[in-house]
């Protein structure tokens, strides 16, 4: 086991911490099987302790990839393709809108915007797209506006799925839309940070093993999940991300001093 450890852990990781990020994609992949969101932002609240700023969106984004590519594979016939046609395009437009800026912030900033982002998804009111936004234009503008802030800020995935919620779909076409879209949105992040030189070769085991567990743990989701009471779920939830961004914001007034 120590041995496997090392050979998944980057430079800048233990093993005992990559092993804790493998078990989480498995359970955080689950939580979004089971409860449509709430996984990729738990998955990134626990890596930005672990993580450089600096790899904490590409990693996250690639492992996020992989869980929302086989969610939207399982649920393929319920995936809505007229919404993804025109979510794609504004996709693109905010893919390369966010790229250029991400690489301008400092990584203090980085770390206050994202334990922010967490603290305002966790205890503000729920995300709303708002009638405005059912239709092809408001797909598009969502696709801009979401994969813009995807870039720095990361697990947008309430975001995107208060945006499909206003279309009029059903529960199983909202659940596969939303994979499906993700997919596409990680996807462009992903190449955009190999296009500024993000350095993928040093992190790859880590993220084969993690995409690996996360697809498990998306099989196993509803099964798995449905057993805890939500409520209490819920509120283990808020509080465990709470102290986490907690966590990244003090991270980042030690670093400013």
């Amino acid at each position: 086991m120590e041995a496997l450890a090392a050979a998944l852990t980057p430079e800048v990781l233990g093993p005992a911490a990559s092993l804790l990020l493998i078990a989480a994609s498995f359970f955080t992949s689950a939580m979004t099987a089971g409860f449509g969101v709430g996984g990729g932002l738990a998955l990134m609240a626990l890596m930005g302790v672990f993580l450089p700023v600096a790899a904490l969106i590409p990693v996250h984004g690639v492992v996020q990839l992989g869980s929302n590519a086989g969610r939207a594979a399982l649920l393929r016939v319920h995936v809505d393709r007229g919404f993804l046609l025109a979510f794609l395009p504004g996709a693109c437009l905010g893919a390369a809108v966010g790229g250029s800026v991400v690489v301008a912030l400092p990584e203090t900033l980085l770390k206050i915007v994202l334990a922010g982002f967490v603290l305002a998804l966790v205890w503000g009111p729920k995300p709303s797209a708002g009638r405005g936004l059912a239709g092809p234009w408001g797909a598009a503008g969502g696709g801009a506006v979401t994969t813009a802030l995807t870039m720095f800020l990361g697990a947008t995935g309430p975001l995107v799925a208060a945006l499909i919620s206003v279309q009029g779909f059903g529960r199983e076409t909202v659940v596969a839309t939303n994979a499906g879209a993700m997919t596409a949105q990680h996807l462009l992040k992903t190449l955009v940070f190999g296009i500024v030189g993000f350095a993928w070769a040093d992190w790859a085991p880590l993220i084969a093993a993690m995409v690996c567990t996360g697809y498990l743990g998306t099989r196993a989701g509803a099964g798995l999940l449905r057993r805890m009471p939500e409520s209490r779920f819920r509120a283990a939830f808020r509080i465990g991300l709470t102290i986490l961004a907690a966590n990244l914001a003090l991270q980042a007034i030690r670093g400013a001093s």
